[in-house]
């Protein structure tokens, strides 16, 4: 019941600061935070957000994000989406949100204030039509990221009790719980896909789940015999985006009085066609091409190819180009059984830990930045890299590069294990750092698994530590930044008090988010 209450109160406190009930126009959540379309952006108030004990940082992309963190989001978007109901059937007038006091102006503050710059400006860059696409395929599979970990643990349980031969009727039950959501994945994202794409989620989700039906083993296409899931997601998103095409052609032109019958009826019929004579077929290549190209860059590239893929996923994610990698996942885990990609750009995240660090140690008199970096470490040690990026790192400048070069030593470690034959996956996307260990999988047993992932991270830290200790600051950076930024005492007794301690590189620096990238993912982008 504490439990509940600290979720309400959290959404309680959220809400009046983003211009209440009849400001939102939508909610949503990913793995890390809440997302919400505002009508007004002007009635938020983002200093008072970011002082909330709750809120690790505020994001503004396509939505306005609010950076809760896992498991947390997932408690209060039910709350929050209660009260937003309850404040629309009592039809309250929006208001601006009374303005928060400020906190005094301290080295932490002016770095989450370049973060947040940072940010902006990287938005407007990223406001192509390309990336929109990308971040509208995110917007597709993010909703699907619970169930892939879900399933993904019991899968992994399952594989850990199968190869102790423990627990003999209780596994084939495992199995089925950790295979039926993979089976028909393809369903989800067309429904997801038409959803998205303005269509009718349904009619996309039924056109996808000929994908999927067992009875295309009797067709023949291209001169050779389909396969249940062939195709898989690509194959799924791409006959759902035909049929909202489609639909939307078939309501400008069927009258009226036809269009609840004719409409579906065509939609399906068109777009299923397509699908079993042309898009299965070509989205199973594609999909194929996708897992060998994986495997063989891993197996030949080895510690090269995973220095390039850990050491470039934080710039990727600027760039918001590591939404692409999302469906990418999702086809090698529906492929294979897990995303050897994954492991790999989680070291991102470890390089970013050990900067951190050693931001932390280079300067032993800057207790503003002292206390973000603390208050933002377990999260990075999670997963949650965004308040470390944005609140500490990319500020800084130099500090993000050499993080970035910890990503890369820990990324090429893994490489070289999986060329030397040891593969390394995840079950399920979304979670990173220490919170992948339960859903890490391989080929040489679960503790050579465990071990090369926790060797990547170790390297990671250590190699992001040591970059950023020896090359991460030059003599202007220390001689600006390794200085106290306390208040003086006559201050303190002044206002009757000590002072307030803030983290606004934890509660204010932007997200980067699956990525996510956002995004994005997004998201989110966990790193």
């Amino acid at each position: 019941m504490a439990t509940e209450d600290k979720n309400r109160a959290t959404a309680a406190a959220i809400l009046p600061l983003v211009g209440g009930a009849a400001n939102v126009a939508s909610i949503a959540h990913c793995m890390t935070r809440l997302r919400l379309r505002l009508h007004d952006r002007s009635l938020v108030d983002d200093e008072a957000l970011k002082a909330l004990p709750a809120v690790m940082g505020v994001v503004e992309d396509d939505t306005y994000q609010i950076v809760l963190g896992p498991g947390t989001v997932a408690r209060v978007t039910p709350e929050f989406e209660h009260l937003v109901e309850e404040g629309r059937e009592a039809a309250p007038a929006p208001a601006a949100a009374s303005s928060a006091s400020s906190a005094p102006a301290v080295s932490a503050e002016e770095l989450a204030a370049q973060g947040a710059a940072i940010k902006a400006q990287q938005k407007a860059k990223n406001t192509t039509p390309f990336k929109l696409f990308l971040r509208r395929i995110a917007n597709i599979f993010v909703p699907l990221i619970p169930a892939l970990i879900g399933c993904g643990i019991i899968a992994g349980l399952n594989g850990l009790l199968v190869n102790l031969e423990w627990l003999p009727a209780v596994t084939p039950a495992l199995a089925a719980m950790a295979s039926g959501f993979m089976a028909l994945i393809a369903v989800f994202v067309g429904y997801n896909t038409a959803k998205e794409f303005g269509g009718t989620p349904i009619l996309g989700g039924a056109v996808a789940a000929i994908i999927v039906f067992p009875g295309v083993a009797n067709i023949d296409a291209f001169g050779q015999t389909l396969s249940p899931g062939q195709g898989g997601v690509l194959g799924a998103l791409g006959a759902a985006v035909l049929a909202v095409y489609v639909e939307k052609w078939c309501r400008r032109w069927v009258p009226e009085a036809l269009d609840v019958l004719v409409t579906p009826a065509l939609t399906v019929l068109i777009s299923g066609l397509a699908t079993i004579f042309g898009l299965m077929y070509v989205a199973g290549e594609i999909s194929s091409a996708i897992g060998t190209f994986a495997d063989w860059l891993l197996s030949n590239g080895g510690a090269g190819a995973g220095f390039v893929l850990g050491g470039l996923f934080l710039p990727l994610v600027m760039l918001g180009l590591h939404q692409a990698l999302i469906p990418i996942h999702t086809t090698l885990i529906e492929q294979q059984g897990y995303t050897v990609l994954l492991p790999i750009l989680a070291m991102a995240g470890a390089g970013q830990v050990g900067a951190a660090m050693a931001v932390y140690v280079r300067l032993p008199r800057n207790e503003s930045i002292r206390r973000t970096i603390k208050s933002a470490l377990p999260a990075g040690l999670l997963g949650v890299g965004e308040p470390l990026i944005y609140g500490v790192s990319l500020p800084l400048g130099r500090p993000f590069v050499t993080a970035c070069v910890g990503g890369a030593f820990g990324g090429g470690f893994v490489g070289l294990f999986h060329q030397l034959g040891d593969t390394v996956g995840s079950t399920a996307i979304g979670p990173s750092g220490w919170a992948l260990f339960p859903l890490l999988d391989g080929d040489h047993g679960l503790g050579s698994t465990l071990a090369i992932y926790a060797g990547g991270l170790l390297a990671g830290y250590v190699a992001g530590f040591l970059a950023t200790y020896f090359f991460g600051f030059g003599k202007d950076l220390l001689t600006e930044f390794n200085v106290s930024q306390e208040p003086a005492p006559s201050t303190i007794a002044a206002t009757g008090g000590t002072p307030r301690e803030t983290t606004p590189g934890t509660r204010g620096g932007p997200d980067s988010g699956d990525t996510d990238p956002g995004s994005p993912q997004e998201a989110p982008v966990r790193v």
